[in-house]
């Protein structure tokens, strides 16, 4: 191992239980022990994940956030005694990875509850809302300090909690608490003061409007928190470990609008005073490490940094409120393993917390402990597999139902939370196999293949392998796409795959001699003829990837994903881009997370890019670009230098359909990266 990391791997205490390294593996949604919007129940698939991620090497590891009361069917937690014993008839060969659990145990959502329209529905209609709370209870699942605007459902209010639900919640605490540590567990993790969810509505003061014990002072709102520590260490013992998941400041300027990196704005949450007299109060109530980052679900890309946000985003605010705390604290937010060793060196920190990297390489802590971080496949932000709740304007969470009730898992790695499904099957008949197109789906079948013993052959008409994902890495800040990049260069390398560069294959008839053939040819730019000019566009693999000299004031014609994140590389070179989308929002889209579509929303705010939504470009000039509204009442003239198609993209298969003929990626229908990569799986699997 690399000396840089070594202080990584040294032992730290929280309470009177040590904990063997620095490495705390963050709660993520989808792997809870106990199950996640179903009934709780022992999860055995988050049983063999967590495991798994014990024998890899992390210290401490929180499973998903559990509420004490289900979200489905309405139980507590603690009447459920037959879970507790299937816990505890497992906790022993947790242990004998050395590592630590803590079970994340949680209050609830709030006006953070990602509600769906049905459950809008529900909300809004007490009858109904009546009838299907012994399934679920909307109205207790979104219940919060006050009657505050939920976070995905605008004209949707909390109800208030009254005093004897939170009453009745805090002895839930306290008895699941007690039940975990008679099963074995190390310690429990309380969540949150952290993100906006409901503890942390009651103690900021502008979402708590209460008159009652629970409102108004300082003391006050803090009083739901600090009881249920101390309900905890009075039922389960005094010197039973309690975390807390704690967010420094809020970072979050009004209602749904997050602050930028670097800007300057009057803190709509919890500022940096109160925070540090925060964070001394909960040590004092009883808590015993503070695992902290920023943010609320209104600025959510502090919480889950997408690509777009800096390394290390949160470190030095968790840095400042440690020096007015005794406990140790460890940091969350893109942490660089590198930076976390170096900071924890100095004694600017104790631990470093990390989440998503733990999905999507589950041996990433061998690889450094071997020297053999070069090998490790980087998680790229982008959400599509762990947690892609999505919304825009008008919308309450469009995310698809089957993702809803299964998170944690990976666009990148489909074995995580999915290893029954996923899984390398050697086979018995080997077989020699085409795979037209290196892109990331042709290359992910292509390694499937080869590891369960087939022979395959990719034919691609460049001297590339990467496909679109080489423009869609192109940009400054998508430096862990790049790294992808070259790890399935690393990777096809070592596994000796056949990769026949700049041979086209337009006619699946000129191969001879294969078993099977995957088609995996991708896509290419939409393209509209009845807009007058629209031959003009350029693509954005003539801006990003072959950097195009485009001038100052850069058109966008669609205002998805893709655009937004181009437009966000011209910010960042100093230019001023301009977006019209047809939509009523900007990334209109059911699979991009809104932590990374609310961060480009925000940006094109912070940075005054004129958009036109619910519009489109009729004629495209030689000087200036015809804009005009959907009802068609408003035309307006935009001066341009350049414009770029940002409309979307449509399928290229190649060849026709035969039961040796599959295909896998964009040729198929267009998606992301999750889509591509699991096709591909689905596929190899089968062959």
């Amino acid at each position: 191992m690399n000396e840089k990391y070594a202080p990584l791997f040294t032992p730290f205490k929280v309470g009177n239980v040590e904990i063997k390294n620095r490495i705390v593996q963050c709660s993520m949604g989808g792997t809870s022990l106990f199950g996640w919007l179903e009934p709780c129940h022992f999860d055995k698939e988050a049983a063999h994940f967590l495991l798994q991620r014990a024998q890899d090497g992390v210290g401490l590891i929180l499973p998903g956030m559990q509420c004490v009361r289900d979200t489905m069917g309405c139980r507590w937690l603690y009447q459920n005694k037959p879970m507790f014993r299937e816990l505890a008839q497992w906790m022993p060969e947790f242990h004998k990875t050395g590592a630590k659990l803590f079970i994340q145990l949680a209050a609830g959502f709030g006006r953070s509850m990602a509600v769906t329209p049905w459950m809008v529905e529900l909300n809004n209609h007490p009858l109904l809302g009546k009838l299907a709370s012994p399934f679920v209870d909307v109205s207790f699942s979104c219940a919060s300090a006050s009657a505050t605007p939920n976070r995905w459902q605008e004209d949707m209010l909390s109800r208030p909690m009254t005093v004897e639900e939170i009453h009745e919640m805090v002895y839930a605490f306290g008895q699941t608490a007690k039940l975990l540590r008679e099963a074995g567990v190390d310690g429990v993790e309380i969540h949150a003061v952290h993100e906006g969810y409901l503890l942390d509505q009651f103690t900021i003061e502008n979402w708590n409007n209460r008159t009652d014990q629970y409102g108004g002072s300082f003391e006050n709102r803090f009083r739901f928190p600090v009881e249920i520590v101390q309900e905890i260490k009075r039922q389960a013992g005094a010197d039973f470990p309690v975390s807390l998941r704690y967010s420094v400041v809020s970072k979050t300027k009004a209602w749904g609008h997050g602050a930028m990196p670097g800007e300057e704005f009057e803190e709509f949450g919890r500022d940096m005073p109160e925070s540090e007299r925060a964070v001394k109060y909960l040590q004092d109530a009883g808590y015993d490490m503070l695992n902290a980052d920023n943010g609320t679900y209104d600025a959510w890309y502090w919480a889950h940094p997408p690509q777009y946000m800096p390394d290390n985003c949160n470190l030095e605010d968790v840095e400042h409120v440690r020096q007015f705390v005794t406990i140790p604290v460890a940091c969350a937010g893109r942490m660089d393993p590198v930076k976390a060793a170096e900071e924890i060196a100095a004694g600017r920190l104790d631990a470093m917390a990390i989440a998503r990297q733990n999905l999507c390489d589950p041996d990433w802590i061998q690889k450094i402990l071997h020297d053999e971080e070069d090998k490790i496949k980087p998680c790229i932000r982008c959400h599509n597999g762990c947690f892609n709740f999505a919304k825009y304007k008008g919308t309450a969470n469009i995310q698809a139902l089957p993702d809803s009730l299964h998170l944690g898992r990976c666009a990148l790695h489909p074995p995580t939370m999915q290893h029954t499904r996923y899984k390398i099957v050697p086979t018995k008949r080997p077989k020699k196999v085409a795979i037209i197109g290196a892109g990331i789906g042709g290359l992910e079948t292509a390694l499937v293949l080869k590891k369960r013993g087939h022979k395959p052959v990719v034919f691609e008409k460049t001297d590339k392998i990467g496909g679109l994902f080489l423009t869609a890495s192109a940009m400054s800040f998508k430096e862990n796409d790049k790294q992808l990049v070259k790890w399935y260069e690393r990777e096809v390398a070592e596994q000796g795959i056949d990769i026949r560069f700049n041979t086209e294959v337009s006619d699946l008839g000129t191969l001879r001699g294969f078993d099977e053939i995957v088609v995996a040819t991708g896509s290419v730019p939409r393209t509209m003829p009845n807009v007058k000019g629209f031959e003009k566009c350029l693509t954005f693999k003539q801006l990003l990837k072959e950097k195009v000299p485009v001038g100052d004031k850069v058109v966008f014609f669609g205002g998805g994903q893709s655009s937004c994140e181009a437009a966000y590389e011209m910010i960042l070179q100093g230019k001023h881009p301009v977006i019209v989308e047809y939509a009523r929002d900007l990334v209109p889209a059911q699979n991009v997370c809104l932590s990374n579509a609310s961060f480009l929303r925000d940006m094109m705010t912070y940075k005054k890019v004129p958009v036109y939504l619910e519009s489109t470009i009729t004629e495209i000039g030689d000087k200036t670009v015809t804009i005009r509204s959907k009802d068609g009442k408003t035309v307006t003239e935009v001066e341009y230098d350049n414009i770029v198609n940002g409309i979307g993209f449509v399928p290229t298969p190649v060849g026709g359909k035969g039961p040796h003929i599959h295909r896998v990626g964009d040729c198929v229908a267009i998606g992301n990266l999750r889509t591509a990569i699991w096709r591909a799986w689905d596929v190899a699997m089968k062959i």
